[in-house]
């Protein structure tokens, strides 16, 4: 049986990100991605925005990575010429409730080292976006967004450069512990390897169940609906967060095009339709905040699944680097519930999991 340093399983901006750190140690890598396509699933069905490091509670693995990997992101970016834009965002406070709970995020964001948001009044908020009608807001300057299928072929890339290969319509079957290697199977052939990085995503839990510890899979779809015409934003707009999610926002492309969402919807498995059904209740949230929404405008785009490891009734988890320390499986390491901010965060994991590998 062939055997080699490492096997990453999944192809998505994080897998690749933590094979092509790999990789550039010197260490011979395999990455198995189960599609025919890089970057398929979470990775390619996301707002594609460069997070701040606003949300997530003090010292955890979200708030740590995202803010680690920000920095790394546009660096990266600039260096290696890949889209991106700086373009900043506001989350509205529509009432005088939410406005504790917005001016709140100024401390969060500070505690996480994040120090450049501040707070804009009505007129002010009038004046950067004027279609935009709330008491006030908070601004974050380094909010971003990025061309991720372009950053994740620059991954592609630089994962192949130092010897890396990437094996596509792979998919991993199980991983199994004989005569001291970890052997992954697929439906064509078996490899061993010193490490294998389950960096699955939505697939992640699944083939972590051999694991003592493991949590299991959570699925929350979210609908993006495009708008079309003349686009009425300069910068990202956001509501107060919601659970589980950040609220059906505004995001925007690189071309400018405006979208809304996602929204939340809790489902059992790995399902990508589009439910048109509630474009009414998606209105209504936009309308808090942007009262001249024409809905006739709004055109169904795609949907995409959060891959969570805490249901609709429990507070939200945090990243899951599930090592040998946490399930004594020696050469194993399960990357889990690595949702938002995880484009943002890719290169920070990527660079904790070199560190974890020693």
């Amino acid at each position: 049986m062939e055997k080699v340093d490492c096997i990453v399983i999944g192809a998505g901006v994080v897998g690749l990100a933590v094979a092509a750190a790999i990789a550039k140690t010197g260490r011979e890598v395999i990455v198995l991605e189960q599609h025919e396509l890089i970057g398929s699933e979470t990775s390619s069905r996301n707002s594609e925005v460069i997070h701040a490091g606003i949300y997530y509670p003090a010292n955890s693995l979200k708030a740590r990575f995202c803010v680690r990997g920000k920095q790394l992101l546009y660096a990266y970016c600039a260096n290696r010429g890949v889209a991106h834009r700086r373009c900043g965002k506001v989350i509205v406070a529509t009432n005088e409730a939410q406005r504790s709970t917005v001016e709140q995020y100024i401390g969060k964001a500070a505690t996480n080292g994040v120090d450049d948001l501040y707070w804009v009044d009505a007129q002010q908020l009038a004046r950067l976006e004027p279609e935009v009608v709330g008491i006030g807001g908070v601004v974050s300057p380094s909010t971003g967004i990025v061309d991720s299928h372009a950053f994740m072929l620059s991954l592609q890339g630089d994962l192949e450069s130092s010897g890396g290969t990437l094996a596509l319509a792979c998919p991993v079957q199980s991983i199994a512990q004989q005569r001291g290697a970890n052997v992954v199977h697929t439906q064509d052939f078996c490899v061993a390897a010193d490490w294998v990085i389950n960096s699955a995503g939505l697939r992640a839990p699944d083939l972590a169940l051999d694991t003592p510890g493991a949590p299991r899979a959570y699925y929350a779809k979210g609908h993006y609906y495009a708008y079309s015409g003349r686009q009425p934003f300069s910068r990202l707009v956001y509501p107060v967060a919601e659970s589980g999610g950040l609220g059906v926002h505004v995001t925007l492309d690189l071309a400018g095009q405006v979208k809304f969402g996602p929204d939340v919807r809790w489902q059992q498995g790995i399902e990508y339709s589009f439910d048109d059904s509630y474009k009414k209740q998606f209105v209504a949230a936009i309308r808090s905040y942007f009262p001249g929404v024409d809905e006739s405008r709004l055109q169904p785009s795609y949907t995409g699944i959060r891959p969570k490891i805490s249901g609709p009734t429990e507070d939200a988890a945090d990243f899951m680097l599930h090592g040998p320390k946490h399930h004594g499986i020696p050469g194993r390491l399960n990357l889990l519930g690595i949702e938002s901010p995880g484009l943002t965060a890719s290169l920070a994991i990527a660079e904790a999991t070199v560190e974890l590998l020693g």
